[in-house]
């Protein structure tokens, strides 16, 4: 993009949706000079707080997408469940990145698990059900399995371990008989991920791959660089490319892997800045949301580069003690360590399962920012 056609500060920028995502999206704008407008429904979201516009409506709402519209230079999102079809209005007149068509993917299982396949990229075996009657016979190879609905599953949401056809019959009635993805259970070594940021003209910087370890089906932990070799590590980097590039996609991506006998299966992608590339906040030249930013108003890329190994610990809603009025978890293990970064999503209740922020470790040593992350993990309570 030429420099002409770079949105400068100090734009209005808008956010589809106003999580801790769309949170440190706004801080990112606002420390490059940029004004952000957040269109999300909840009144008290954690974007919407600190938003310098927060229109609080559906995304579908007409008078609301149309004050975006009018108002905004450009518009990104901060999860996949918006409408496609809000994302295709809104393209009629301001720039929107990522697109409609890369996000309508990325928010359908079958979709998703259909485009990888054709596109010639590692996907477990996998079933697509539509009814009741395509789900396979007990002596098929597919089990065991996972069932998955096909929209709004996130976080372990929307998924049932199933062996046999009578398991996959209760959970897809379970499921209401929506559509689903009926995908075999396989024997991971680990999982890694890769978060990258690709811009209008095809330019990519890759973040390192993250290895992650997830609890209930939520993320838990991340640790930078991944400790798996290098060709796994560099391959999963390839891989990422691949997906952004067969996608035509413009915007931060994250691309969730399997590690099986050492071989790298593609699992997720989402279209948008990712929780296990939370660690860039602290750990990196340019963070991933900074880097979203960037592509959405045609800047250059800034560096991707690592300058500290990293370990990142989720925080969810369990942790605060189940009592009247709240109270607080002992948040003086955490921030009386120098080497310690405590990000808190300002979001007003806590629930068991709900994220609720993240600290990430950094050393000169990753076993040493390992070590570190898991004591105060223990001292939180996480995962009891």
């Amino acid at each position: 993009m030429s420099q002409s056609s770079m949105i400068l500060p100090p734009a209005m920028l808008g956010m589809l949706g106003g999580g801790q995502l769309g949170r440190f999206f706004v801080i990112a704008a606002h420390e490059m000079g940029y004004k952000v407008t957040v269109l999300d429904p909840d009144q008290n979201s954690p974007a919407g707080k600190i938003a310098d516009v927060h229109i609080c409506a559906k995304y579908d709402d007409a008078a609301a997408l149309k004050q975006i519209a009018e108002t905004c230079q450009a518009i990104t999102t901060e999860f996949e469940n918006v409408p496609a079809a809000t994302l295709k209005t809104l393209a009629q007149s301001v720039p929107v990145r990522p697109s409609a068509d890369a996000v309508a993917i990325a928010q359908h299982r079958v979709s998703e698990k259909n485009f990888l396949k054709e596109a010639g990229l590692p996907v477990a075996p996998y079933a697509v059900i539509d009814a009741e009657s395509d789900l396979p016979a007990d002596d098929s190879e597919i089990y065991p399995a996972i069932l998955k609905v096909a929209r709004f599953g996130y976080d372990g949401k929307g998924q049932a371990r199933v062996t046999n056809l009578s398991e996959a019959k209760a959970a897809f009635a379970a499921f209401s008989e929506e559509e689903c993805v009926l995908e075999k259970m396989l024997k991971l070594d680990y999982e890694v991920s890769v978060v990258l940021a690709r811009d209008v003209n095809g330019h990519v910087a890759t973040f390192p791959t993250a290895e992650n370890s997830h609890l209930n089906g939520i993320l838990d932990v991340s640790i930078v660089p991944a400790r798996g070799s290098d060709a796994v590590n560099h391959q999963a980097q390839k891989l990422a490319i691949s997906v952004a590039e067969k996608l035509q996609y413009t915007g931060v991506l994250g691309v969730e892997f399997f590690v099986c006998d050492g071989e790298l299966l593609v699992n997720e992608i989402a279209p948008r800045p990712h929780n296990s590339g939370h660690y860039t906040l602290d750990a990196c030249i340019t963070n991933q949301f900074e880097q979203q930013v960037r592509v959405m108003t045609g800047l250059p890329l800034g560096s991707s580069r690592q300058h500290s190994p990293a370990v990142m610990v989720n925080l969810l809603g369990d942790i605060w003690p189940n009592e009247a009025p709240q109270i607080e978890p002992a948040w003086q293990l955490v921030l009386g360590l120098p080497s310690l970064k405590m990000h808190l999503y300002g979001k007003a209740e806590a629930r068991a399962g709900r994220k609720m922020g993240h600290f990430t470790v950094l050393s000169t040593s990753r076993d040493d920012a390992i070590k570190l992350a898991m004591q105060v993990r223990s001292e939180l309570k996480v995962g009891e």
